[in-house]
C-alpha cells in the first residue's frame, strides 16, 4: 500500500517537473511560420514542489508511522479477579501484574491505551476495586490500588527466612523443586529482602541444601560451583539433562531385569527325564515334596495317639476342683455398705445402700442352705 501511495505522489510530482519546449507561432509580414522558442524556462523549488504537495507527503508518512505504531491484535491479557481459591483459567496476580508492567515498558503504547488493557484484563471483584479511579487514570494509579490490595505485604526479610526453609518434598523432582525456589526468591528480590546480584548465589547454596538426591549433587559437583554459581537457566538445564539420563538408565534396567528373570523361569520350567532313566531337577523335587508328605503324615498320627493317651488324666484333674467346690461353704462376694460385688466394706468409697445389702444376703442364706442340704452325710 506504500509503495502504490509513493507512486500515486510520484505521479503528481511528475507533471510539475517536467517541462517541455513547445514550439511557439509567430507571424511576421512575409508569411505565417512556426520557430522553435530558444529561450529556457527556469522553474524556483517551490514551483517544482508547491506547499500542497509538501503537506500531502508529511500526513502520508506521519499516518504510516501512526500505523506501524499501533500494538498488535494477536496479544492477549490474561484476566485476574482477586477470588480465592484462583479459577483454573485466570493468572495470580504476580504473574497479571507482569503483564502489565511489559505493557508499561513498552515505548510505543500511550499510558491510556495501557489502562484500557488493565480494564480488559480485570473481573469483579478487583475490577470493582479500580472502578472509582476512572478511564483517565495512569496505569501507576491502578497498579498502586490493586498492590495494596492483592500484593504481597510480607517483609523481605520474612520472606527470605521463608526461602531458607523451603526444602524438597516426597517425590518431587530435582528440577521442579529448583523452580520452585526460584519463584520463592525472585518475590525476595523484589520485597528487597536480598539484592538481585547474590540471586544465583543463594539459590545454588539452598537447593544444595534442601535437596535430598546427594547423588546427584555429587555427581554434578554442585558444592564446588558455590563461588561462581551457574545462572538459573544453565543449572535448570543441567539437572533437567542429568534426570533425563538417569530415567533412561532405570527404564533400561528395568527392561533388561524382566527379561533376565524370564529367561530363567523358561530354563526352570523345560526340565525332563534323562535318556538313561535318572530323574531330572524336576523329578527330584516331585519325589522330596512325597517324602514330606509322608513325613507329616506319620507326625500326625504319633501326635493323636500321644492326645487320647493322656485324656483320662486331664478329666480327673479336671474333676478335682469340681468335688472341692462342693466341699467349701459359700462366703460374702459383696460389700456390706453398697451391696456391689469386688471390694469390701473398709475399701467402699459409695454411698450406703441397704436394699441392695439386704438383697444379697438372702442371696447368701439360700446358697448356704443348699449347701448343707448337698452336702455328703459323713
Amino acid at each position: 500500500q506504500r509503495i502504490q501511495s509513493d507512486s500515486a505522489i510520484y505521479s503528481y510530482l511528475k507533471p510539475v517537473s517536467s517541462v517541455h519546449h513547445r514550439p511557439t507561432k509567430t507571424t511576421n509580414s512575409n508569411n505565417c511560420s512556426y520557430k522553435c522558442g530558444a529561450e529556457n524556462l527556469s522553474l524556483l523549488g517551490n514551483d517544482l514542489n508547491p506547499p500542497g504537495v509538501q503537506r500531502v507527503v508529511v500526513e502520508h508518512i506521519v499516518r504510516r508511522e501512526d500505523v506501524n505504531l499501533q500494538p498488535p491484535s494477536s496479544f492477549r491479557l490474561r484476566t485476574f479477579s482477586g477470588k480465592l481459591p484462583k479459577p483454573q483459567h485466570e493468572a495470580d496476580y504476580e504473574s497479571w501484574r507482569s503483564q502489565i508492567e511489559l505493557l508499561n515498558a513498552d515505548p510505543s503504547l500511550a499510558p491510556l491505551h495501557v489502562t484500557r488493557r488493565i480494564l480488559e484484563g480485570l473481573l469483579p471483584p478487583a475490577a470493582d476495586l479500580v472502578r472509582g479511579l476512572g478511564p483517565n487514570a495512569l496505569p501507576a494509579e491502578f497498579l498502586q490500588v490493586l498492590d495494596s490490595a492483592y500484593a504481597t505485604v510480607e517483609d523481605g526479610e520474612e520472606l527470605f527466612a521463608k526461602f531458607l526453609n523451603t526444602l524438597q518434598d516426597h517425590g518431587e523432582r530435582p528440577s521442579s523443586y529448583l523452580q520452585r525456589l526460584q519463584l520463592a526468591l525472585s518475590t525476595v528480590v523484589k520485597r528487597g529482602g536480598i539484592p538481585a546480584t547474590e540471586m544465583d548465589k543463594y539459590l545454588l547454596k539452598q537447593f544444595c541444601r534442601g535437596c535430598w538426591d546427594n547423588g546427584l549433587i555429587n555427581k554434578l559437583q554442585l558444592e564446588r560451583k558455590k563461588d561462581q554459581p551457574p545462572s538459573f537457566s544453565e543449572f535448570l538445564l543441567t539437572l533437567r539433562t542429568e534426570e533425563d539420563r538417569q530415567l533412561a538408565k532405570e527404564m533400561l534396567m528395568k527392561k533388561h531385569i524382566r527379561s533376565v528373570k524370564h529367561r530363567v523361569n523358561v530354563q526352570a520350567h523345560t526340565t525332563s527325564a534323562c535318556s538313561c532313566g535318572h530323574l531330572s531337577d524336576s523329578g527330584a523335587i516331585e519325589d522330596l515334596r512325597k517324602q514330606m508328605l509322608k513325613l507329616q503324615s506319620q507326625m500326625s498320627a504319633l501326635l493323636s495317639k500321644d492326645s487320647n493317651s493322656a485324656k483320662p488324666e486331664n478329666q480327673q484333674k479336671k474333676q478335682k476342683p469340681k468335688s472341692g467346690q462342693t466341699s467349701s461353704r459359700p462366703k460374702p462376694w459383696f460389700c456390706f455398705k453398697c451391696g456391689q460385688d469386688g471390694h469390701i466394706a473398709p475399701n467402699c468409697s459409695s454411698q450406703p445402700n441397704s436394699s441392695l445389702v439386704e438383697e444379697k444376703r438372702c442371696q447368701l442364706k439360700q446358697k448356704r442352705q443348699f449347701w448343707e442340704k448337698s452336702k455328703p452325710s459323713n
